[in-house]
């Protein structure tokens, strides 16, 4: 069989970032993806925003990655032109155990080194938004948008200079792990049967079900978490970013813009068994007491579904939040395999530092 240096499996924000960085290193790469372009999974179904880091234990990868990406994603975007915003993040509460809540979450965002968080008193954040109603906020200066899809275009263009090759409509099949390498059988319009030397599973809702499919141990229970998200019709309320006190299983349902300056608003948390992209209207219903307790004159009828995204979770409804999942050699026992699991927010911010992470591993 032909052999191969690296392979890619994904082509989402992660992939492109790991393949970009791995071919900079001098390294052989072949992306394959399953779809028929880059980034059409949970990729392209987010909120676009560049997170801070503030919510996530100290120590932890998602602390970790998050805080550094943030400072990547930055800097790259800067360099390649990728158009991006530092609109400011206010993170509100309404009640005096949100108000305990925004306390450690200011605490975590200290003891990760999060840039410029501070706590303002609720005068100053509904000066700064007049249809905000809270009894306290936190301000991060470090939290923005970007355009999701210009940035993938960039990690792809700079893999692609250094040697990359992208091969779309290439799903992975299955395969083996042999002594020096792993099998894989690739189908699609081009079916294919090689060994690579070195395997990146970077394959978002995918990943456990690739993983499996090599045969490699120790592969997580891969959970499906739906977020839905409405636009908002008629007039936006905010010209910054605003977030209630996290839930569980996710951010709460918050306010955030597009590059274009529309608002939306989500994502809202649905457990689901299969991967199911259709927004229910009636979900609405939920959206607007979540909504009025920061923004209290929010019209009726006046959220209309936009899109959905999944969350790959690794963790159950009444588990515990787990961390990103990153396994190599020493995780598994299987020499030249890198795999990532469980990669939801943030791992858009996290996705260079993720790249490098990646990059030592499979040195």
């Amino acid at each position: 069989m032909e052999r191969i240096d690296c392979v890619v499996i994904g082509a989402g924000l992660v992939g492109l970032a790991a393949a970009r960085a791995l071919a900079i290193s001098g390294r052989d790469v072949v992306v394959l993806e399953a779809e028929g372009t880059i980034g059409t999974g949970v990729s392209s179904r987010n909120s676009e925003v560049i997170h801070a880091g503030m919510y996530y234990p100290a120590g932890s990868l998602k602390a970790r990655l998050c805080v550094a990406g943030n400072r990547m994603v930055r800097e790259f975007a800067v360099m390649h032109g990728v158009p991006l915003k530092m609109t400011g993040k206010l993170i509100v509460a309404t009640d005096k155990a949100e108000e305990q809540a925004l306390a450690g979450i200011l605490a975590r965002g200290k003891a990760n080194g999060v840039e410029g968080l501070a706590p303002i008193p609720a005068s100053e954040a509904m000066a700064m938004e007049p249809l905000l109603s809270c009894t306290a906020a936190l301000f991060s200066p470090a939290t923005g948008i970007i355009d999701t899809h210009g940035l993938m275009l960039a990690l792809q263009g700079d893999a692609e200079e250094h040697g990359a090759v992208l091969a779309f409509r290439s799903p992975v099949l299955g395969g083996a792990i042999r002594e020096d390498s792993v099998e894989i059988q690739v189908g699609g319009d081009d079916p294919s049967h090689f060994l690579a030397r070195t395997v990146i599973i970077a394959a978002g809702l995918a990943s456990c079900r690739v993983a499996r499919s090599l045969g490699l141990p120790g592969v997580p229970t891969e959970y499906l978490c739906k977020g839905n998200y409405f636009t908002l019709t008629g007039r936006m309320p905010f010209q910054h970013l605003v977030y209630p006190v996290p839930v569980a299983a996710g951010l709460g349902v918050h306010y955030t813009l597009d590059m274009a300056g529309r608002g939306r608003f989500g994502p809202d948390v649905e457990w689901i068994d299969h991967e199911d992209y259709v927004v229910d209207p009636s979900r609405a219903d939920q959206f607007y007491g979540a909504i009025r307790r920061y923004w209290p004159s929010l019209p009726d009828k006046s959220l209309e579904p936009a899109y959905a995204g999944i969350r790959p979770k690794i963790q159950g409804p009444d588990e515990p939040a787990k961390d990103f999942m990153v396994h190599g050699p020493k995780d598994h026992g299987v020499p030249g395999v890198v795999a990532l699991y469980g990669i939801e927010s943030p791992g858009l911010t996290s996705c260079l530092a993720l790249a490098e992470m990646v990059r030592e591993l499979a040195a």
